[in-house]
């Protein structure tokens, strides 16, 4: 693309709603263009950026043996029920409507039920595992607050991976090799120095999930960070206990803010078990499908790149093959 065919210009002055610097910066270089609240418009500029960032994903996720597709962003009610996920008092941030034939559809927040209804067609015997499908798609959450530009939106492009192992040692092994496609991304993103394994709630579904955390003043997350070892842990599960568990000394961690870029999590059965995601293994015997999640949002990681200026420099003066 020549600058000829750019119609977007420069701006002087920071737009008068915009708090957050990622979405200044990038408004006024003619990066994006805001609709309303949470909800921004990629610009040729800004696209060029999303696509590169599209692309070092991909051939990482690739490297590891991903499979990519496409999931529709229109979600069925009732492959939600099974998970009891469709319920507004369980998830509250669904963007829903209803059909004009009848009926109630809803847009993708997350995609494990999809992922698993899918599969579930697929799935039958140890010979069809593993398999790690991912895609690229728009992701729609009613969030109340959107105050961080393009870091944290209605409506944003993210990566997500699902795992579906036939037990823990495969899936753990492919968890190894996730953890270090994700480094490789942030690497050549240009903030892989910044950029820190930190150990987070697992939720329902492992004691310990692991976040991609980059360290910035404006982060919103407190981490406490080994420098030595290269690794983090959030501050929802900084404890006496976790850091004995992780041989870490609280004396060597310093606290830190930092920004959520990217994270891995186990789901074990959470998701196949109301799915009936089963196979049989070389004995016969069914067993349900382990699975894991990773994701990116692809938005953010570029936000974030900009909200750290060091590394912004860095990619603006790296040359034709910067990230920006």
């Amino acid at each position: 693309m020549k600058q000829s065919q750019l119609f977007t210009k420069t701006r002087k002055e920071a737009p008068a709603d915009e708090t957050s610097k990622n979405a200044e910066l990038l408004t006024r270089g003619g990066f994006i263009h805001k609709e309303m609240a949470g909800v921004y418009s990629f610009l040729p500029l800004g696209l060029r950026v999303i696509n590169k960032v599209e692309n070092i994903i991909r051939e990482e996720m690739d490297k590891i043996g991903g499979t990519e597709m496409r999931t529709s962003v229109l979600q069925n009610k009732e492959v939600w029920e099974k998970s009891g996920r469709w319920d507004d008092e369980v998830v509250d941030n669904w963007f829903k409507t209803k059909l004009k034939n009848g009926g109630d559809v809803g847009l993708s927040f997350t995609n494990e039920e999809a992922y698993s209804n899918i599969l579930k067609q697929y799935v039958s015997s140890y010979k069809d595992l593993p398999i790690y499908p991912y895609d690229f798609k728009s992701i729609f959450r009613n969030e109340t607050r959107s105050k961080s530009g393009i870091m944290r939106g209605r409506e944003f492009y993210w990566k997500a991976l699902y795992s579906f192992s036939k037990n823990e040692e495969e899936h753990n092994a492919f968890y190894e090799k996730a953890k270090v496609a994700y480094q490789n991304i942030f690497k050549r993103a240009g903030i892989g120095h910044l950029t820190y394994v930190t150990f987070a709630s697992g939720g329902t579904f492992s004691k310990f999930s692991h976040e991609f955390q980059t360290i910035t003043s404006v982060g919103e997350d407190t981490v406490y960070l080994d420098e030595a070892s290269n690794v983090a842990i959030n501050e929802e599960v900084y404890n006496d206990e976790v850091i004995a568990e992780l041989k870490l000394k609280k004396e060597n961690l310093i606290e830190k803010k930092a920004i959520e870029v990217g994270n891995i999590f186990s789901l074990g059965t959470k998701f196949s078990a109301p799915f009936d995601l089963k196979y049989k293994d070389e004995n016969g015997e069914e067993k349900l499908v382990i699975m894991g999640s990773y994701g990116i949002g692809l938005g953010r990681l570029m936000g974030t790149v900009v909200e750290s200026e060091q590394s912004l420099r860095e990619s603006i003066s790296s040359g034709s093959g910067s990230f920006i």
